[in-house]
């Protein structure tokens, strides 16, 4: 049985814990006619997520984030076959003891291109990002209506008042310094956002870390964690974009935007980047070049220009 967990403290004590986590995990695959795949958790993601076999992936939502393993399971389903690049396809989804959610996926094929982008010549690093960019093309151009009832944020202009709300405070909280901290409410102020923009699927976390390479010729083979999916501005994507696939590079980021076809204004991006739900700013100032000059623009051209 896997306990409730509707706490930080619950959470902290029940999902890293292997001796509590695996019968109630084992339970759930006998229940789905596992029950003698070999079982492996991997290590890395926000929610416990399971090897079952060769075949199989097992992601599991506590009851704190029930409802990103039915947006997950939903969206995956939406997807199926209608991006480029493979997505996990979703064999059961749904409700399981003590109001935990899981998903049961196919396992994808490949190497995490985080893990291997160090390896990858330039030339093969040009080829992926333009693949990451005609996926996430036709990714914004599909229809989001069906998503509407288990995705956000709903009013998008409401999104953003509730995110200026707290940026400050929420980089703050992070360790920015308070030089960085009061350009902020004046930078955001002097960015013109979209309140009613035409309304994307957004993936939210587009990352290295999401996308699976082929190391035998080095193509993409795979995107998956679409758990924090939602519904909005499609610039937002490029967040991810630009802070964790071309990482501050103008050459891969133009490449990028070519084959998506569209180029979005650094200081937009940057905007986007602070109201994002997962900003933290501190975090990629330690991890991308910071400008001498010290200032919020200067930093969108650093991070988000095109060649």
């Amino acid at each position: 049985m896997l306990p409730p967990v509707e706490t930080d403290e619950q959470w902290d004590a029940v999902v890293p814990d292997e001796t509590v986590m695996r019968p109630g995990v084992e339970a759930l695959c006998a229940r789905l006619g596992l029950a003698d795949a070999p079982l492996t958790r991997f290590p890395d993601g926000s929610q416990p997520v399971y090897a079952v076999g060769d075949e199989h992936a097992l992601k599991l939502f506590p009851g704190t984030a029930a409802q990103d393993g039915v947006a997950e399971g939903r969206v995956l389903s939406y997807l199926q076959g209608r991006l480029p690049v493979a997505t996990p396809q979703v064999r059961e989804f749904g409700p399981y003891e003590n109001d935990w959610q899981f998903v049961l996926m196919s396992r994808l094929r490949g190497e995490n291109l985080a893990h291997a982008w160090d390896r990858i010549p330039h030339a093969h690093r040009e080829r992926l990002v333009a693949e990451i960019g005609e996926t996430l093309a036709v990714l914004h151009s599909l229809d989001p209506g069906p998503l509407e009832d288990v995705l956000g944020p709903g009013d998008w202009g409401a999104f953003l008042d509730r995110r200026r709300e707290g940026t400050v405070e929420q980089q703050h909280a992070h360790g920015l310094s308070a030089g960085w901290l009061e350009q902020i409410p004046e930078f955001l102020a002097s960015v013109p956002l979209p309140r009613a923009p035409h309304r994307s699927l957004l993936h939210t976390e587009v990352m290295q870390q999401h996308f699976l390479v082929d190391p035998d010729g080095w193509r993409l083979t795979g995107l998956f964690d679409f758990e924090p999916a939602m519904i909005g501005d499609r610039a937002y994507d490029f967040v991810g974009v630009g802070l964790f696939v071309t990482r501050g590079d103008p050459q891969l980021l133009a490449q990028l935007a070519k084959a998506y076809g569209h180029t979005f204004e650094p200081t937009e991006l940057l905007a986007y980047t602070l109201l994002h739900v997962y900003s933290n700013l501190s975090w990629y100032m330690r991890e991308l070049h910071v400008p001498a000059e010290g200032t919020l623009p200067s930093l969108a051209e650093a991070w988000f220009a095109t060649a």
